[in-house]
């Protein structure tokens, strides 16, 4: 037997997560300005009262019939002449109950129409609000969580708002509202005795459905991981097709695919099993409890305190209370894994952002667009500090490129510099304005960034360009793919800037990718640049053609390049050149080379690099090899962008000199 403490302990922790989530969604269901939906909720409420009316009325039409069958009238005392006629003439009361059961059905179907638009919206709204907070939240939450994990907290919360208003609002409400009506009804009609049987009766039926579902939900919970693991297996299976062929491993395979249709087979024969349980002990509560009260009918007829029509009230009034306990379950296990559903939003909307607007933070203003970095310390964790004290400056309309090795701290001077993450010393400052104290939409607004991993909208290429400045028009846009030099590729394409770029801009090679991430960053037309290793994916040759756009696009803008690639950067005015975050190095790419130190290190390893891979291309061709078309980082066919091929790679060795 289950120890009873947990058990206690477990009902008031979900009564009490219950009455949490009914309290932080009743804001939703009751808007404060929205009076068109409170008028809903009140006319949703008066006709569930109606309703529930009705409903006790049915029985009352059902003993009436039968009394005047039996030729006993049942008018209370002081009605007049007429009603008690009508209550005496069993063919107007039967037609009577078949009437008061329509009304029934159509008081509740209305009111669950007219709830609907509350429930909705109430669904539609926290959807709303949980997405606009989760873009709020800092880089480091969504690197910390998965997004495919955020979009099932979404969704699953969307389902559970949907599934509390409904099991609450039109499930567990209304049969509360019966039980009370049938308690009163009881008080008056009979006596207290069967109230007192009813409310046993139901408190047993209750406490059953609670400890059998408890139960069975770990019983489904396993048919359900043993329905996957089954899946997960076929699946894998017949997509390795190919494989299991190879190896002759089809009986192999099948007997692993038996094996979990064994365990889902053992699981499914146990939840079949337990509802029957569960369904047998709910009836046979019940209809002890209903036997009950009949009986006691039974000897009020022979006692002549009740009418054949009393035992024939009861029993309806019992039948029509048993279908929506007979729900209780299901409404029991839904509302408990919707309380938690939404219990996992309300976690997300209840984290404050890490990166916050000051509430006296006031728009950037950038006149010239000169960045400094001074003395900035930043550590993701207290423990590993990322950079020690950095000081440099980015002048204005000048360009600066920052290398190093892997781990010196390159890309989080980018993150720093969007405020993906507030430093934690020093500052970084815009036109002397430090970006703390200015507003995050102004300072984003304010830099155009072409990030090394191009990742697009699953839209049409018109789309990825324009997120730039939506509000562009045709022709600023096709401006920005002409400068990014796109544009020959979007119009040989059919559909031209139509043309759907897939999931993640996967349609489409590295190159053509970079170059619309270009075209969007054009045409937003920043003051400042942020190129954060925007080539460093690319081969040599679609790399030069990227470069050169870039330069195109840098030209009187500030820039700052986040460069692994070397030969990027020869062109820039200043290169720093980062080691464990702080600076190593700096100057221009002849005066370090000239210098013998670490950028000096670095660019030697890269030629001798891109040398030795060289070599190996043109081991086995022919004579003619240099002049074939440069590789691509994709499986596309060569040429597809539609790019001019007539210039080579320039190779580090060839712009040192």
């Amino acid at each position: 037997m289950r120890d009873p403490a947990p058990a206690k302990s477990t009902v008031s922790a979900d009564r009490g997560a219950l009455f949490s989530t009914l309290v932080n969604l009743w804001p939703y269901i009751w808007p404060a300005d929205r009076r068109d939906l409170k008028l809903r909720v009140i006319g949703a409420m008066v006709l569930l009262l109606l309703a529930k009316l009705a409903t006790i009325s049915v029985p009352f039409t059902f003993k009436w019939a039968t009394d005047a069958l039996a030729n006993q009238s049942t008018a209370p005392a002081g009605f007049p002449a007429w009603v008690v006629w009508a209550i005496a003439a069993p063919v107007l009361m039967t037609i009577t109950y078949g009437g008061m059961r329509i009304v029934m059905a159509l008081l509740t179907q209305v009111r669950d129409g007219l709830f609907a638009k509350v429930a909705m919206h109430a669904v539609r709204r926290l959807a709303m609000i949980t997405f606009q907070h989760m873009h709020r939240l800092s880089l480091r939450f969504h690197l910390e969580r998965k997004t495919g994990g955020l979009t099932r907290v979404l969704e699953r919360g969307r389902n559970g708002i949907e599934i509390i208003v409904r099991m609450v609002i039109l499930q567990l409400l209304p049969t509360i509202v019966e039980l009370i009506l049938i308690v009163a009804v009881l008080l008056t009609v009979f006596d207290w005795r069967y109230v007192a049987v009813i409310m046993v009766t139901v408190t047993l039926y209750m406490l059953f459905t609670y400890y059998a579902t408890e139960w069975r939900i770990g019983i489904r919970r396993r048919m359900n991981e043993s329905d996957t693991d089954a899946n997960t297996k076929a699946i894998d299976s017949l997509l390795n097709y190919e494989t299991v062929k190879y190896f002759g491993a089809e009986a192999r395979e099948a007997a692993r695919y038996d094996r979990s249709m064994e365990r889902y087979e053992e699981a499914s024969v146990k939840t079949y099993t337990s509802l029957a349980v569960l369904n047998s002990g709910q009836a046979a509560i019940f209809t002890a409890g209903l036997t009950v009260v009949m009986l006691m009918a039974v000897f009020g007829i022979r006692a002549g305190t009740n009418t054949v029509g009393d035992f024939v009230l009861i029993n309806a009034m019992m039948i029509q209370l048993y279908v929506p306990l007979n729900f209780m379950g299901m409404v029991y296990r839904e509302i408990k894994q919707a309380v938690t559903d939404i219990e996992m939003m309300f976690s997300i909307l209840t984290r404050d952002p890490e990166i916050k607007d000051k509430p006296d933070a006031k728009p950037l203003v950038v006149t010239r667009g000169e960045i400094r970095f001074e003395d900035v310390r930043f550590a993701y964790d207290p423990d590993r500090p990322i950079l020690k004290g950095l000081t440099f400056d980015v002048p204005a309309g000048r360009t600066v490129a920052i290398v190093g090795p892997s781990g010196a701290g390159k890309s989080t001077i980018s993150r720093l510099l969007f405020r993906f993450y507030d430093i934690t010393g020093g500052r970084i400052l815009i036109d002397g304005q430090d970006i703390r104290e200015v507003t995050q939409a102004s300072l984003r607004a304010a830099i155009g960034m072409v990030p090394q991993d191009t990742v697009l909208f699953n839209d049409t290429i018109g789309y990825n360009i324009r997120y730039g400045r939506w509000e562009a028009g045709e022709a600023e846009v096709e401006d920005a793919a002409a400068l990014a030099q796109i544009d020959a590729f979007i119009k040989a394409a059919p559909k031209g800037y139509a043309t759907e770029v897939g999931e993640r801009g996967l349609k489409l090679s590295g190159g053509e990718k970079q170059r619309v991430a270009i075209a969007r960053t054009i045409l937003k037309a920043p003051p400042v640049l942020l190129l954060d290793e925007a080539t460093s994916a690319l081969d040599s040759y679609t790399e030069k053609e990227i470069q050169d756009a870039l330069e195109r696009v840098s030209r009187g803008r500030t820039t700052l390049v986040i460069a692994h690639r070397l030969s990027t950067v020869i062109a820039a005015d200043e290169i720093i050149v980062l080691d464990q975050g702080e600076i190593a190095e700096r100057g221009t790419h002849a005066g370090l080379l000239a210098r013998g130190g670490l950028y000096a290190g670095l660019w030697n390893r890269q030629r001798e690099a891109e040398a030795a891979r060289e070599k190996l291309a043109l081991v086995g061709d022919s004579p003619k090899a240099p002049n074939r078309d440069p590789p691509r980082t994709d499986d596309a066919p060569p040429n597809r962008d539609g790019l001019p091929r007539d210039r080579p790679p320039v190779e580090p060795a060839q712009a040192a000199e």
